[in-house]
C-alpha cells in the first residue's frame, strides 16, 4: 500500500487552523487557565521585565490572562504592531491596561502607532508568540505572513543572541512530529500548551 502523502506546509497550516478553530469557547477557556498555570510562576516569566504578548485571533490560545497578570506585577507588556509602511514590518509598543485598541488590516486590535513606546526587540526579556503548528525541537509554523520571521531575523543572526527567550503559545492539539524549516524561520526556544512544556534542545 502506499504510505499518505505528507501534507505540505499550506495543508498542514489549514489543518491546524481549523483544529484550533474548532474548540468550543469552554474549551478555550479552559485551555487560557490552562495556559496561565503553566507560566504564571515560571521563572522566566517571572524574571522578565519587558515582556511582548499578543491578542488572539482565528482561534489561537489566549494569553490574556498572562498579559493582566505581567500588569499586575509591573512588568512592562507590549504588543505587535503591524507598521503602516512598508506593510511587511510589525514592531512591539508598549500598552498600558485599559489602553484604547484600534483594529489593524487583519482586524486584530493593536494600539495606535506611537514611535516613542516602542521598544527594539533585542531589549525585550520575553517574546511571547503565537503559531499555527509546532513540534518539540522548536519548530514553528506560522500563519504565512512571516511578520514574526522577518521582525526577529536581524537578532536571529547574532551569534551573542542571549535575549529575547522565544516562546511559542499554543493548543495542544497544534502539536505535529515533525516540522521542515525554512531558512528564514526563526527557532523557538521552546513551545508552551495549555498542558506542558516543549523545550527545544
Amino acid at each position: 500500500m502506499n504510505e499518505p502523502a505528507t501534507p505540505t506546509r499550506p495543508q498542514l497550516r489549514r489543518m491546524l487552523r481549523k483544529a484550533r478553530r474548532d474548540l468550543s469557547p469552554c474549551e478555550q477557556r479552559q485551555a487560557a487557565r490552562g495556559l496561565y498555570r503553566q507560566l504564571a510562576q515560571h521563572p522566566l516569566f517571572r524574571r522578565a521585565k519587558h515582556i511582548s504578548l499578543y491578542l488572539p485571533t482565528d482561534g489561537e490560545i489566549d494569553p490574556r490572562l498572562l498579559l493582566r497578570e505581567a500588569q499586575r506585577r509591573g512588568k512592562i507588556t507590549y504588543l505587535p504592531v503591524l507598521s503602516a509602511w512598508p506593510r511587511t514590518k510589525m514592531v512591539f509598543q508598549r500598552v498600558a491596561p485599559g489602553e484604547k485598541l484600534m483594529p489593524n488590516r487583519f482586524r486584530i486590535l493593536e494600539p495606535r502607532i506611537n514611535r516613542a513606546r516602542q521598544r527594539k526587540v533585542w531589549a525585550l526579556d520575553l517574546v511571547l508568540l503565537p503559531l499555527v503548528g509546532f513540534d518539540a525541537t522548536g519548530g514553528r509554523l506560522g500563519m504565512g505572513g512571516g511578520f514574526y520571521d522577518r521582525s526577529l531575523a536581524y537578532q536571529a543572526r547574532r551569534q551573542s543572541w542571549r535575549k529575547p527567550i522565544l516562546l511559542g503559545l499554543a493548543h495542544e492539539c497544534q502539536k505535529v512530529e515533525s516540522l521542515a524549516q525554512a531558512s528564514w524561520d526563526v527557532p523557538l526556544q521552546g513551545t508552551v500548551s495549555d498542558r506542558q512544556w516543549y523545550v527545544a534542545h
